[in-house]
């Protein structure tokens, strides 16, 4: 849907990182008006939400920069290029968790920061969790602690601001919607 599209006049390129990109677009209005946009591209990422046999979301805690603060959250990972949403997710599951999964389910895909950022996040139901002996090594510069925790308990932890990220909050409410359900056997 392109509803009130802006459309785009001129980009200029402002930064090429590791992770994101910044570009300023001039755009013409819907009105006719000229405005800047800046805009963060980003390759995407997945996030997971994975429960253990015994009924426990399984999270990580890790520092994150940007809030200056530690958070609990899914588990999740950015794209690599070329790389299939599915892969990734796998990867990233085994990698901050150390388990793998039978399954993985699509369940949806959300743009996380739209007023500014491209980024989509692709979200996965895992079932039939198994820990790996194994598991892939964490990134180098990335440290997590791992948490198994109950449903209450992460319900509490959103409401205490341990949970602090969107995607995360969104897993426990449909988690809470769904568990009844029994759609994670």
């Amino acid at each position: 849907m392109k509803k009130f599209e802006e459309k785009t006049t001129k980009t200029t390129p402002v930064y090429d990182g590791r992770i994101v990109k910044l570009q300023i677009d001039d755009v013409t209005l819907p009105n006719g008006q000229v405005a800047k946009r800046e805009i963060i591209k980003h390759p995407g990422a997945v996030a997971v939400i994975a429960v253990t046999a015994e009924g426990k979301l399984v999270l990580v805690e890790q520092y994150r920069k940007a809030l200056e603060r530690s958070i609990i959250e899914i588990p999740a990972g950015k794209l690599e290029p070329g790389e299939e949403p599915v892969v990734t997710a796998r990867r990233e599951l085994e990698e901050e968790t150390g388990y793998g999964a039978h399954s993985l389910t699509f369940l949806q895909a959300f743009a996380t920061s739209p007023g500014f950022a491209d980024e989509v996040i692709y979200l996965f139901v895992a079932k039939g969790l198994y820990k790996i002996e194994n598991k892939a090594d964490l990134d180098e510069d990335e440290f997590v602690e791992l948490l198994e925790v109950s449903l209450e308990e992460a319900q509490t932890m959103v409401v205490d601001q341990r949970i602090y990220d969107a995607k995360t909050a969104f897993a426990v409410l449909w988690l809470a919607a769904n568990l009844e359900n029994n759609l994670l056997a």
